[in-house]
């Protein structure tokens, strides 16, 4: 009965995380009370008598920059090492008051910064579907847990691709939803303008149950708001927008395109080629942004309320960062840079705006690259990492929702697709992944 199901379920997934997780490190903290919070479900659903919240039964990982009361929120950092969250985040209220169960804190890149999973403090975590490679970042915890098996779905944040990134390497589906659907309380962020909490699952309907729960509007959070319940829409006769990008891999491409004409005959979508102005110039607009809302954001990293003093105890790329944002908002530069990417941001949010008039949803792939290997990123320019988002920045800066979802492999690696929407288009977005499972 599923009233006994939910207990074998928790202890069948604390099973497999012991005897696989060691290599993997999805985790980095687990919820020693897991089993005995599914027995107590089991009690009160009363062999599937009593009334149960929309996730009974569902298994949560969740990113550790998220506050989980009584567990370590420590994003991956010597910084945060020992802290342990005195309060829920609003995502987290939400999911315990629709009886989810919460397994544990996942492995990250440090105070989520990264996109190869590399940067924890911690270790990094490993691909379970190509071994040996990187899960992508900076939710590489949350999207390799899933993937592995190690829980249902669990819960990431998206600032330019984190979510979707290593949905894409390890095969699963990762939704990055509208800038202000999703609460931010209690999500300790890398950069308040572009962050969103979002959902990883191996099917969208799961998807689709989690966004969902976490989604609406939040009193906590001024920028929150209420776009109404996610429901699968029909999708009926698409028209889609396929944006035109450099610098993608010609075996992505072609496995992209091959996609697009799977779709074009057996669904009958009409698709057109697009172009979005200034689309190139994402990665160059985003990393102002991020550097000077992470700097602004770690001065309360002090040593004195909490953890360590940020600069005495992070890693490589978090202390770059720091510096580049404090040197950013400088008198002399600020308005140089954060002023005039904020301008560039402005653009492409309207551009966007404009082609989704036109189209249903846009396609592109996910990454433009394949996953390297772990350790590969020490020899690669920073330039070339930060290249890996340029395809999933843009719906960051335009505030609109995106998911990846998986089209195949390429010598064993998994390679994801985006389907973007407009703002608040969640319903329709995964409506049309759903379809695209379907086949």
């Amino acid at each position: 009965m599923k009233s006994e199901s939910t207990e074998n379920k928790v202890r069948g997934f604390l099973n497999k995380i012991k005897r696989e997780d060691g290599k993997i490190k999805a985790f980095l903290h687990l919820n020693e009370k897991a089993v005995d919070e599914a027995k107590e479900m089991d009690r009160r659903a009363g062999g599937g008598k009593g009334k149960m919240g929309r996730l009974y039964g569902k298994v949560i990982g969740v990113k550790s920059n998220i506050n989980v009361k009584g567990m370590i929120c420590n994003c991956a950092s010597k910084t945060l090492e020992n802290y342990r969250s005195t309060f829920d985040a609003c995502v987290i209220e939400k999911i315990k008051k629709e009886d989810g169960i919460i397994i544990g804190m996942t492995n990250m890149d440090e105070f989520a910064s990264g996109s190869s999973g590399e940067n924890s403090a911690f270790g990094a975590t490993e691909n379970p579907i190509a071994k040996g490679r990187i899960t992508g970042g900076s939710s590489s915890g949350s999207a390799a847990a899933v993937a592995a098996g190690f829980c249902d779905m669990s819960l990431g944040s998206d600032t330019g691709g984190s979510i979707r990134n290593p949905a894409s390497h390890c095969g699963i589906i990762g939704v990055k939803p509208t800038y202000g659907r999703v609460s931010r309380y209690g999500l300790i962020d890398l950069s308040m303008s572009l962050d969103q909490i979002g959902v990883f699952a191996r099917n969208s309907d799961d998807a689709i149950l989690l966004m969902d729960v976490i989604q609406g509007r939040d009193e906590r959070d001024t920028i929150s708001e209420d776009f109404g319940e996610i429901k699968i829409e029909s999708v009926g006769k698409l028209n889609a927008g396929i944006i035109e990008v450099d610098g993608v891999d010609k075996k992505i491409i072609e496995l992209f395109n091959k996609k697009v004409l799977e779709f074009r005959e057996k669904l009958k979508w009409g698709f057109k080629e697009v172009e979005v102005k200034h689309i190139e110039l994402a990665v160059q607009t985003y990393y102002p942004l991020v550097y000077v809302e992470f700097f602004s954001g770690t001065r309360r990293f002090d040593g004195r309320r909490y953890g360590k003093r940020i600069e005495e105890s992070c890693g490589k790329e978090v202390l770059r960062r720091i510096l580049g944002g404090s040197e950013i908002t400088r008198a002399e530069f600020r308005g140089a840079y954060y002023k005039k990417a904020l301008e560039v941001k402005d653009l492409i949010k309207k551009e966007f705006e404009e082609v989704l008039k036109k189209f249903d949803c846009l396609l592109m792939p996910t990454v433009p690259c394949l996953p390297w290997k772990i350790g590969e990123g020490k020899k690669m320019k920073i330039e070339e990492i930060y290249a890996a988002d340029a395809l999933t920045i843009p719906a960051n800066l335009a505030g609109i929702c995106a998911v990846s979802i998986p089209i195949g492999k390429i010598d064993g690696m998994p390679v994801g697709m985006q389907i973007i929407c407009g703002k608040g288009g969640e319903g329709k977005m995964l409506s049309i992944a759903r379809e695209i499972e379907g086949l």
